[in-house]
């Protein structure tokens, strides 16, 4: 493993659903790619997004109707299902939002008081 791999942080469990729904709220309709470019470049090339964990993560949100995919064709003319965030799924978006606020300063408020 290089450096540069083992620099790369780990995505915490639970998170994956909160940032794809975010970046797909914030960009509109994209595929699998780019949603994981879109990630690494946000994360400034620090957050490692396996194909293999952003795929069932997809596919579990279009179960839980928080997204909708359709099939279309990519900039380099491939064809790719396109994900879009469903009302649903900007509602649970908000929620996941305020909880992981909610539990950041509970986890800020920790390691502040232990130091």
């Amino acid at each position: 493993m290089s450096n540069r791999e083992s620099s790369k942080a780990e995505i915490l469990q639970g998170t994956l659903d909160l940032m794809v729904l975010q970046t797909l709220a914030t960009l509109g309709s994209l595929h699998g790619y780019a949603i994981a470019a879109r990630l690494e470049q946000v994360s400034g090339g620090s957050l490692r997004l396996n194909m293999g964990t952003l795929y069932p993560g997809l596919m579990r949100l279009e179960q839980r109707g928080l997204v909708r995919a359709k099939w279309g064709v990519t900039d380099t003319n491939r064809r790719a299902r396109f994900y879009t965030i469903t009302t649903a799924g900007r509602r649970q978006l908000s929620t996941e939002k305020s909880e992981w606020d909610r539990m950041a300063a509970i986890i800020h408020t920790l390691l502040r008081d232990q130091a």
